[in-house]
Order: C-alpha cells, then structure tokens, then sequence
C-alpha cells in the first residue's frame, strides 16, 4: 500500500492556504481563471479566510474555506459552484459544487457555508 507524510499533503494544500485570496460564485464550473472570475462569475469577494493544513475528516489533509458573509452578487443567474482564485498570480486554484444551486440577482449579496478542501490518503 502507498502511503504519503502530512508533509506531501500540507506542502500541496499550503497554496491554498497562502495563495488564495477571492472566491467567486458561479453559473458554471470554471476550469480557468478567466471563466472564475470573469466569464462565469456571478458575484465574489477578496474577504476570506482559508485554514492551515489539518487531518482529513475520512484521512488524508484538508484546509477549510471559512463561512462567507456578505459578499457582492454582480451578475444574475443561478449558482451552482465556487471557485477559490489567487489573483496576485491569475490561478484558479480550486474549485467545486455548492450544496445546492441559488438564483441571485446583482446588487445583492450572497453568504456560503464553510467549505472543505480534503486530498484524501491514497488506497
């Protein structure tokens, strides 16, 4: 059986960690950084906060995306993801499915729940 030390995870997850600075709320998932925070973006906000690398919920590591509150709608449609951004460097860094899709209307605000981000032991 393979194994990997915290260290290989935490090294990996540190970027988001360290790196991250917007979340965006989107109509699609984004698999680049335009589509994050341009193309698909329905709203986003720079105020976040992402945790150190801890064991995983299952195994493996994880960092959590705090609860966001508050944060700008720009565009409106329905969300159905989120994407995690480093804007400093123009890096979608990750991405993923809200827990259900939310019709929003610009000019208002949006709030998600706390988000984690797992890279799971290997089988």
């Amino acid at each position: 059986m393979a194994t990997l030390a915290d260290r290989v995870y935490d090294n990996g997850l540190t970027v988001l960690d360290t790196e991250a600075n917007r979340v965006d709320i989107c109509s699609a998932e984004p698999t680049t950084y335009a589509a994050a925070t341009s193309t698909n973006t329905l709203g986003n906000t720079t105020s976040i906060s992402i945790s150190a690398p801890t064991d995983g919920d299952t195994s493996g590591r994880k960092v959590t995306l705090s609860a966001v509150t508050g944060a700008s709608v720009t565009g409106t449609g329905t969300a159905t993801h989120f994407a995690i951004t480093d804007t400093s460097n123009s890096r979608l860094l990750a991405t993923g499915s809200l827990s259900s899709s939310q019709a929003v209307t610009s000019g208002n605000t949006f709030s998600l729940t706390a988000v984690d981000i797992e890279i799971p032991d290997p089988a």
